[in-house]
C-alpha cells in the first residue's frame, strides 16, 4: 500500500498493472462499436419487416445496395471470431468443432421456432380476421394444405418461406467455421482465397440451396456467397487480415463512392430519372440479394470504413447511456431478432386494423422498439442468472452489533447488563 502523502508513479503504476494482469484480475473492457452496430441492425430489421411500413421508405436499402443484412452478418462474422476463435485456441480443434455444432443446433431449433410460432400467428389471425387471410399473405398455404409432408421439408430446410431465410443463411455459414480454422492453422492467407474461390463457384455453377419442394426457388440468402460477408469480419476480428488504416484521402473516395449509389438505389430518384434505371439494370448483378453481389459487398465495406474512421479515437461517445439500450440490444442480438421478426408480422396485423395513417405507424414502430429493448434488459438480465447470486452480508448492521457491547458500559467499565458487585 502506498502512504497516505504518497503518490504512485508511473513505475509502480506499471508493475501494479502488469502483476494484476498476470493474476488474470485486469479484464479487456468491450469495444462498443461492434454491439452499437448489432443493435442498430436489429431495430432497422424489425422496421424493413413491417408489412406496408412507410418507415422502411428510410433505412439503409433504400439509399444503397447493402442493408441491415448486411451489417447483421457482417458483426455475426466479427463476433464469431471472438467467440468461437478462443475455444479453438484454448481447447483444441475438436472441442471448437463441437461448440460450433451446439450453436448450430441452437440456430436451427430457433428457426424452427420462429417458424411454429408466426405460423400460429397467422392461423388464428386469419380465423378472428376474416377479410384477411394473413396464411396466404405470409406464403404458407403449401404448410397448412400439405403439411406432413411440409414438415419433412421444414425439418431439412428443403422449405424455408422468404420470411424465415436468415437463420438457415447464418446456420450454413456457421458451419465453414472449422473448414477456415484448419486453413488459417496452414497460412491466415488461405482463408480469403477459400471464401473468394468459394464465392466466385456459386456464381459460376449456380450452387444454391432449394428452398421450396414444389418449385425451383432457391434459399433466399445463399450461404454459400454471404459467407464472404462472413468471413470478413472473422478475418478482420481474428487479427488474418488487416483492416486499412484511417487515411484522409481513402475516407474522400469511399464517401463519393456511397453518394454516387444513392441514385441508383432510390425508387422515387430513379422514376423521377427514368435514364438511372439503365444504368441500375447494367450493374443489376451487384445489387443481387441471393447471391450477395459484389457491389454490395463493396458498398458495406465503404461504409464501415467511414463509419469506423470518424468513430476513430471517439468510440466512448457510443459508452453514452443514451446509446446503452442500443448496446445491449447488440449483446442480445439472436433473442433480440427472434422477437423483433415476431413484433414485424405482428405489427402488420396491428395495422391491418387500426389503418397505416401517421398515428398507426408511429404506434406500431415506436412500441415495437421499446418492447424489443426491454426485451434486451431482461434476457440479459436472466442471462446473469440472479437466482444464483448470494446475498451480499449486512456490514453496517454486523458493524453495529460488534460495537453494541462497547457502547452500552457503564462509567466504571461493566456491561449494563451485568450486575454489579
Amino acid at each position: 500500500m502506498y502512504k497516505a502523502n504518497e503518490r504512485p508513479t508511473d513505475n509502480k503504476l506499471s508493475q501494479a498493472a502488469q502483476t494484476a494482469g498476470a493474476m488474470g484480475t485486469v479484464k479487456k473492457e468491450r469495444d462498443p462499436r461492434l454491439d452499437f452496430f448489432r443493435g442498430v441492425a436489429m431495430l432497422i430489421i424489425f422496421v424493413a419487416h413491417v408489412p406496408g411500413n412507410y418507415w422502411a421508405k428510410f433505412i439503409p436499402a433504400r439509399f444503397g445496395p447493402s442493408d441491415a443484412a448486411e451489417m447483421f452478418v457482417f458483426c455475426s462474422g466479427f463476433a464469431a471470431a471472438i467467440a468461437f476463435g478462443g475455444t479453438f485456441r484454448r481447447s483444441g480443434f475438436f472441442m471448437g468443432t463441437m461448440r460450433i455444432v451446439i450453436r448450430c443446433v441452437q440456430l436451427y431449433v430457433a428457426h424452427l421456432g420462429l417458424f411454429f410460432v408466426l405460423a400460429t400467428i397467422c392461423a388464428i389471425a386469419t380465423a378472428y380476421f376474416v377479410d384477411f387471410n394473413y396464411i396466404t399473405k405470409l406464403n404458407l398455404p403449401y404448410f397448412f394444405n400439405n403439411t406432413a409432408e411440409a414438415l419433412g421439408a421444414l425439418f431439412t430446410l428443403t422449405y424455408v418461406p422468404n420470411f424465415f431465410d436468415i437463420m438457415p443463411m447464418y446456420i450454413g455459414v456457421l458451419a465453414l467455421v472449422p473448414v477456415v480454422i484448419l486453413l488459417a492453422r496452414v497460412h491466415p492467407y488461405l482463408v480469403p482465397v477459400f471464401s473468394i474461390a468459394l464465392y466466385a463457384a456459386t456464381w459460376q455453377w449456380q450452387l444454391e440451396f432449394p428452398a421450396e419442394p414444389f418449385s425451383d426457388r432457391p434459399w433466399f440468402f445463399n450461404p454459400l456467397t454471404w459467407q464472404l460477408l462472413f468471413f470478413t469480419g472473422f478475418a478482420i476480428s481474428a487479427g488474418w487480415i488487416k483492416a486499412p488504416p484511417p487515411n484522409k484521402w481513402l475516407l474522400i473516395a469511399c464517401i463519393i463512392f456511397v453518394l454516387v449509389l444513392v441514385p441508383i438505389s432510390n425508387w422515387p430518384i430513379m422514376r423521377a430519372i427514368p435514364e438511372l434505371k439503365d444504368v441500375r439494370a447494367e450493374l443489376i448483378l451487384g445489387f443481387k440479394k441471393t447471391n450477395f453481389g459484389l457491389l454490395r459487398w463493396i458498398h458495406f465495406l465503404a461504409l464501415a470504413y467511414i463509419c469506423v474512421t470518424l468513430l476513430k479515437g471517439r468510440e466512448q461517445i457510443l459508452r453514452h447511456r443514451f446509446f446503452k439500450p442500443l448496446i445491449k440490444c447488440g449483446q442480445q442480438a439472436l433473442p433480440v431478432f427472434l422477437l423483433g421478426m415476431t413484433l414485424s408480422w405482428t405489427g402488420g396485423i396491428v395495422l391491418d386494423q387500426i389503418g397505416r395513417d401517421a398515428f398507426g405507424l408511429t404506434l406500431v414502430n415506436v412500441a415495437g422498439i421499446i418492447l424489443l429493448l426491454g426485451y434486451a434488459y431482461l434476457m440479459a438480465w436472466v442471462k446473469s442468472s440472479p437466482w444464483r447470486q448470494v446475498p451480499k452480508p449486512d456490514t453496517d448492521s454486523r458493524a453495529q452489533q460488534d460495537l453494541k457491547p462497547q457502547v452500552d458500559t457503564d462509567r466504571g467499565g461493566r456491561s449494563a447488563a451485568q450486575p454489579a458487585e
